[in-house]
């Protein structure tokens, strides 16, 4: 017998068999789904985590003020500490201190690199806006900004003018309103909102704009803002907050450059000399989905052992399975040899049944895998996600679990004598 009968008999064989065949394919496919299902799942998060934070594009980095290794209260900003070379090192007389608008500005005065640079402030986060008899749930967003704010943070206007160059130098009361503000305060018709009057904590602003929609990230919606100017802001909504730096270059292969001449032209403007350290902090657009996304691996690992532990207990029940089917079967096998087949060929079907079965478990448990995945990915809002790499390593490992598991039953088939096999009962 060729390959193709023995394949065609054992199939035959897994097919009689429905009860048993599909417990064991039920228990493969369990520990598949639970694999590719969050292995789906995390790729869908890193999805939204890409979208969420990632909106200045690869070819931006920001400067921004970032606490490290500072303690408040148990320390002196006059301490000294010693470098590795014994020699007295200077502790940063302005170690603490939050990127204020003057250095912000005079950073992007003095910048020349090819690019588009914005400076930005953070308002507050618990704001009410009203217009006439409406008004927000105060838990609003005011954001600062200038003309380049919303290129360099992927907003997109839907109506309306951005910020021009006259409404940051004076930061009169103009604003531009998010989606979600918008349909909120004026729901006959969000286009109605351009030149209104709305008022921000009874403060009264004319809307220049309003902004399209960008969703929600986990639940939390990203078009409960309102943004001004950082002029504005920095006299309407101060809160003590630092004062962030954007820049994007026209080319991606010139960032790095781009954030070496910043930091070195940064430095001076945060009177640092050449024996203090940078405190401030100069970070790629993706890098906060980069962490992000790091911090999932974990997952990625516990999936993974769920996944094998499942495995393990399949491939052990499916190694019983076939040990029974090996007794059960034994006239039949008897009987296959006494008519001239060899034991290589018993020994092949029982393999295959084996491996058959294994890979079964895994096609249903990969197809479950990605429609339980995919559930999350509907939760967050983003587009079927189909793991293609896990869905062979899935078939590679079931199969390899079919091929271990019936090694046994195949060799304890194979090495039945036929005269005492037609004799058992």
């Amino acid at each position: 017998m060729n390959f193709r009968d023995i394949f065609s008999l054992a199939f035959r064989t897994v097919r009689s068999n429905k009860l048993r065949t599909g417990l064991t394919i039920a228990i493969i496919a369990f520990g598949i789904m639970a694999l590719v299902g969050i292995i789906t799942a995390i790729k869908a998060m890193n999805q939204k985590f890409t979208e969420s934070f990632s909106t200045m594009g690869a070819n931006a980095f920001t400067i921004r003020y970032k606490e490290r290794n500072i303690r408040f209260g148990g320390g002196n900003n006059d301490d000294i500490k010693l470098s590795k070379k014994g020699k007295r090192k200077e502790k940063k007389s302005n170690l603490g201190k939050i990127i204020t608008k003057e250095e912000a500005e005079l950073f992007v005065k003095r910048y020349d690199f090819p690019s588009v640079r914005s400076v930005s402030l953070f308002g507050s986060r618990n704001n009410i806006a009203s217009h006439e008899t409406r008004k927000t749930s105060p838990n609003v967003m005011i954001f600062g900004g200038d003309e380049n704010y919303l290129l360099l943070n992927g907003f997109t206007l839907q109506y309306g003018r951005n910020f021009n160059r006259m409404d940051v130098q004076t930061g009169r009361n103009v604003c531009i309103l998010g989606y979600d503000v918008a349909k909120k305060l004026f729901k006959e018709g969000i286009e109605r909102a351009v030149n209104a009057i709305i008022r921000i904590n009874n403060v009264p602003y004319r809307v220049l704009g309003v902004l399209e929609s960008r969703g929600s990230t986990f639940g939390f919606s990203r078009d409960n803002v309102i943004l001004s100017t950082y002029n504005n802001v920095d006299r309407n909504f101060s809160a003590g907050f630092s004062f962030v730096i954007a820049v994007m270059t026209n080319d991606l292969i010139k960032v790095n450059e781009a954030m070496g001449e910043a930091e070195g032209i940064f430095r001076p403007v945060r009177k640092l000399n050449t024996t203090e350290e940078n405190n401030f902090v100069l970070d790629r657009s993706d890098s906060i989905a980069e962490k992000a996304m790091n911090s999932l691996r974990f997952l990625t690992i516990s999936a993974t052992v769920i996944g094998l532990i499942t495995l393990i207990g399949a491939a052990i029940g499916l190694m019983n399975i076939m040990l029974v089917s090996v007794s059960e079967r034994t006239r039949e096998v008897g009987l296959v040899k006494a008519i001239g087949g060899k034991s290589k060929m018993v020994s092949r079907q029982f393999l295959l049944e084996a491996i058959i079965i294994s890979v079964l478990g895994a096609l249903f448990g990969i197809v479950l895998g990605i429609l339980v995945g995919n559930l999350f990915s509907m939760v967050l809002d983003t587009g079927f996600v189909i793991p293609w790499n896990w869905v062979l390593y899935g078939i590679i490992i079931c199969t390899i679990v079919g091929l271990l598991a019936g090694l046994y039953p195949a060799w304890k088939a194979g090495k039945l004598n036929p005269i005492e096999a037609l004799r058992y009962e």
